[in-house]
């Protein structure tokens, strides 16, 4: 399977790499917190790690570490806006249940 970005995600991604003046794509992890059990991390990337896997979709470069990879293969990130609020959004076929605040999840 593969991480993919929805178009609108990926013109937000390029926006954010164009105005911090570098970058090589947008790292997607996930990390061990919140009253679920994970939490999704999204954080820029300069250089790729030996290890890493990347994706490209829509022209952006989404790069995954080995661990990470299993919990988030087949996920769609978009980027959403719902009245003052705006974020990306997660997509993942694997989610089995979320906590009530949306911030971290069960596989």
């Amino acid at each position: 399977m593969a991480i993919t970005l929805t178009e609108t995600a990926a013109q937000r991604v390029e926006k954010f790499l164009a105005n911090r003046g570098k970058g090589i794509g947008l790292r997607l992890g996930v990390k061990t917190t919140g009253c679920s059990g994970m939490a999704y991390t999204l954080e820029f990337v300069d250089d790729m790690q030996p290890e890493d896997t990347a994706f490209e979709s829509h022209g952006v470069k989404v790069i995954v570490d080995p661990k990470s990879l299993v919990y988030i293969d087949g996920t769609e990130l978009d980027f959403t806006k719902e009245g003052l609020n705006e974020g990306f959004k997660f997509n993942n076929p694997n989610v089995k249940d979320e906590c009530g605040c949306g911030e971290s999840f069960t596989i």
